[in-house]
Parts: structure tokens; sequence; C-alpha cells
């Protein structure tokens, strides 16, 4: 199982750290990540890693901002966001599994979801 934290509300152009942690190590899951979602819209990909941190992958709208880094010996990954917006609203998810390529972008491609927490950003 997934556990995430970190969540908040902070004012635009501050920064939160969201991390989640895997309960049991699973060496199934070659990817770890995190999606977004807003009430009404489709729940969106944010960013990715792979298990041993070598290759990670972002949404367009975080590039340079968002951060994600993983530490297997706590079988944790964590979300750092800076310069946030307003945009940046949204309950976000962890995500562990092992999507081929293209597909790591959709959500049923995960395996493992985390219960979620609110990010917040005031203007």
């Amino acid at each position: 199982q997934l556990q995430a934290f970190g969540g908040g509300l902070v004012q635009a152009g501050c920064s939160l750290r969201l991390s989640c942690a895997a309960s049991v190590p699973s060496l199934s899951n070659r990817y770890m990540g995190w999606f977004r979602q807003v009430p009404g819209k489709e729940r969106e990909f944010v960013a990715a890693i792979s298990r041993f941190g070598l290759s990670t992958y972002y949404v367009d709208s975080v590039k340079g901002r968002f951060t994600i880094s993983i530490n297997n010996a706590k079988n944790a990954v964590s979300l750092e966001m800076n310069s946030l917006t307003p945009e940046d609203t949204a309950f976000y998810y962890c995500a562990a599994g092992s999507p081929v390529s293209s597909a790591k972008y959709f959500p049923s491609a995960w395996r493992l979801w985390g219960q979620g927490t609110q990010v917040t950003v005031s203007s």
C-alpha cells in the first residue's frame, strides 16, 4: 500500500514537498509517480521516476519547477514543488507500477495508488 503526505495550503510562489511511502517493497514496480486531479477533470500525469532513479519524466507544465526523487532504502518517492501557482491546486496521488513506455502518462497503466493529499495554492 502507498501512503502519501505533505500537502497543504500555500501562497503562490512558495514550495511544498510531497512524500509517498510504500508499506511493502515491491521489485515488480519499475516506476513510481505522481498524478493530480481537480474536481470535474481527469487525473493528470505529473511526474514519474524509474526504480533506481535513472530516468525521470514530467508533464510540460511542471518542468523546471517540480523534481521527483526516489529513496529505495525507504521505499519512498518524493515530489519537490517550487514556484507553485494556483493552477497547481489539485489532489495529488502517488502511484507505483510497471507501465510500458508511452503508457506511463495514463492512470490506467499504474497498479498501486495512494490515498492522495490536497495541495492548495492561493494567489
